[in-house]
């Protein structure tokens, strides 16, 4: 019955809208890692009742189509009548809502199930941070509505829209005068905006349903975008920092003492141990009997606890300030920047590095593409005078690795790891198409990221696709990744949720779910796969993936634990639980997530391990993980450089619903 009244409803306001009516249209350029992908239209039908605007969202990401059709429906007073929103949000994600308003009653869809609620004050319709339309709409209608504090979203959620100031932009040898506009709640963290007066939209810097940033010009001012990005990385974090003000202790001398020491080094662990630090530097390591404690010393006890080196998540993509927090409250201390916006990672980098922002260190690997369909970013080299050129601005620009994406030539991917090495760098990165893992690493890559590409060149058995380890095909596979010393990092857990039966509830992966942004947990929820899917092909893929990782660690190849992203923080204790799942003992599991890293990266001889003389990077926490591995999780006390975290207040300044 509920459905029918929709439907009703939608018929009597598009008929209203056909009489006396005229229109209009606008376009924006919709861009990912500051490459053009796709573009949004809207067409507006105007009458002397209503505005009807009509969306066509779509872009195409590294070869997968993504559409978006909405309808948003307003009053003279910009207040929503009715609103339909179906299709894509990122290559992994969907939305299916539609909303129709009558006499204070909202009436929703929401996938299959229909329900309704009263109306509130203050209240728009959108859903997400797609389409760019719906988020200009929203602003108009905060300024209409006297600027409230808080706006209702139906179908679900509230936001905080708040004007940041003006700035100045030359276009065309004029001045273009903007208002830069923050909106809170639509996706995890802040999304920032710019706007004319009248509330026109011309650029929305935000993150997509993937994590990754993703930006909107009004089509005119495309030229601007670079601009916008370098602005938005220098205000977010300083947006975040001002709100959040996180804080940590400092002290001289501090000594950590009573606790369980993971020597990650030896293999082993030391109770009752001793860790005294000086100055963010790792001054002394043993026990009671071995160390002395300086009386100045601001004491730690952790008796009952472990004490493990800082943890490395070996593929991040940093796009946004609040991931500082959310790593370190997990206990993640350095991260590998694996490809992202140039500008914003080197501003994201030095605010950290400045101290006028918070997260770990950050290891940059910046991406180079070649042309083509599948192709992600800017930053393309299609001739071997243009890999030169952009593996040198990049080490001109500090950063430590170069990653090669998925269309890159096979001649051209020798010319970067030539250039690379000459520099002193080192390559990971994708295999591109119509190479092999060995072809790309005869062209000298060092490292691959993703075990998929391991898989590729494995032979699987015909009678049910799963691959033995003891084909001999396949140890000819594991022995040229050893002899090579090609280093991997698999990234499991991020195919075990795009893997994931969506009919399963997803706290069976992150059990900390009920924790996360709101505007996360609608992603993630959504992200995964029908059930006949997953037993056709996704769960022979994840026990192909675990028993090559597996096999790899027994044969002495590095396994260096990277995440790709997903929960923030709490992704790299997943990671590490799915290689324990998959044979390799707690300890090695941390080992791929502290000593490999840090020794692959050659950072060896200043952390990744509890020692004198290396840097004071160290977690404790409440349990043991060589007993149990997913005591990890249980972070109490965060060092970094020597300065003392909190995890929960960690956590809350990162918009995480923790107590």
């Amino acid at each position: 019955m509920r459905k029918l009244f929709i439907v009703a409803c939608l018929v009597s306001c598009i008929k209203i809208a056909a009489q006396s009516s005229s229109s209009d249209s606008g376009t924006f350029l919709i861009h990912k890692f500051e490459q053009h992908i796709g573009r949004e239209k809207y067409t507006v039908t105007k009458n002397a009742n209503t505005l009807k605007y009509n969306i066509d969202f779509a872009y195409t990401d590294r070869g997968s189509p993504v559409t978006l059709k909405a309808m948003l429906q307003l009053n003279p007073n910009l207040q929503p009548l009715a609103f339909t929103i179906k299709g894509g949000t990122s290559r992994f994600s969907s939305v299916n809502d539609s909303v129709v308003i009558n006499n204070k009653t909202v009436e929703m869809r929401i996938d299959d199930s229909s329900f309704n609620e009263p109306l509130q004050q203050n209240s728009f319709t959108i859903a997400g941070y797609s389409p760019a339309t719906a988020q200009m709409l929203l602003i108009q209608y905060w300024k209409k509505h006297d600027k409230p504090a808080n706006i209702h979203t139906i179908p679900f959620g509230s936001v905080q829209v708040r004007i940041d100031g003006l700035d100045t932009f030359s276009f065309n040898h004029n001045s273009l005068i903007l208002e830069r506009y923050v909106i809170t709640g639509l996706i995890w963290g802040n999304e920032l905006l710019w706007a004319d007066k009248n509330g026109q939209l011309y650029c929305l810097i935000t993150n997509d349903a993937e994590g990754d940033k993703q930006e909107m010009m009004l089509d005119a001012y495309e030229s601007l975008l670079p601009t916008f990005i370098d602005k938005a990385a220098i205000d977010g974090m300083r947006l975040f920092i001002n709100t959040a003000k996180p804080s940590s202790q400092k002290h001289d001398v501090i000594a950590i003492k009573g606790g369980t020491i993971i020597d990650v080094v030896n293999k082993t662990s030391i109770p009752g141990g001793v860790v005294v630090i000086e100055n963010g530097m790792i001054k002394s390591v043993g026990t009671a009997n071995t160390v002395n404690i300086p009386s100045d010393a601001f004491v730690i006890d952790a008796a009952g606890k472990a004490i493990l080196p800082g943890l490395w998540d070996m593929h991040s993509h940093f796009e946004q300030a609040e991931w500082g927090p959310a790593y370190l409250a997990a206990g993640v201390t350095t991260v590998r920047d694996c490809g992202n916006e140039f500008g914003y990672i080197n501003s994201i980098q030095k605010a950290i590095d400045d101290g006028h922002g918070i997260g770990p260190h950050i290891l940059k690997a910046g991406i180079i593409d070649g042309k083509g369909p599948y192709a992600l970013g800017i930053i393309q080299a299609d001739t071997k005078q243009q890999a030169v050129e952009a593996v040198q601005r990049y080490n001109e620009n500090g950063f430590v690795q170069i990653k090669i994406y998925s269309s890159m030539k096979p001649e051209i991917v020798k010319a970067v790891c030539d250039e690379a090495h000459r520099l002193g760098l080192t390559v990971t990165g994708h295999i591109p198409g119509g190479m092999t893992l060995q072809q790309g690493v005869d062209s000298g890559m060092d490292m691959v990221n993703h075990v998929q590409y391991v898989g590729s060149v494995m032979k699987p058995n015909k009678a049910d696709s799963l691959i033995s380890v003891d084909d001999s095909t396949n140890k000819g596979v594991l022995e040229f990744i050893k002899t090579h010393h090609v280093v991997i990092d698999p990234t499991l857990g991020v195919y075990e949720l795009v893997f994931r039966p969506l009919k399963n509830s997803i706290t069976s992966i992150e059990p900390a779910f009920s924790t996360l942004p709101a505007p996360l947990q609608k992603i993630f929820v959504n992200t995964g796969m029908e059930d006949e899917r997953y037993l056709r092909y996704g769960s022979i893929l994840m026990k192909n993936y675990k028993a090559i990782v597996k096999a790899m660690y027994d044969d002495g190849v590095p396994i260096v634990a990277g995440t790709d992203m997903d929960f923030p923080g709490y992704s790299v204790d997943r990671e590490l639980e799915l290689y324990v799942e998959s044979g390799l003992t707690p300890m090695q599991a941390i080992e791929t997530a502290t000593i490999i890293p840090a020794t692959v990266m050659k950072q060896a001889n200043i952390t990744g391990s509890i020692e004198t003389a290396k840097r004071a990077d160290i977690l404790i926490i409440d349990g043991d993980p060589l007993q149990d591995i997913r005591n990890l999780r249980k972070v109490v006390t965060i060092i970094k450089d020597g300065n003392i975290y909190d995890p929960l207040q960690l956590h809350k300044i990162a918009g995480f619903n923790v107590k």
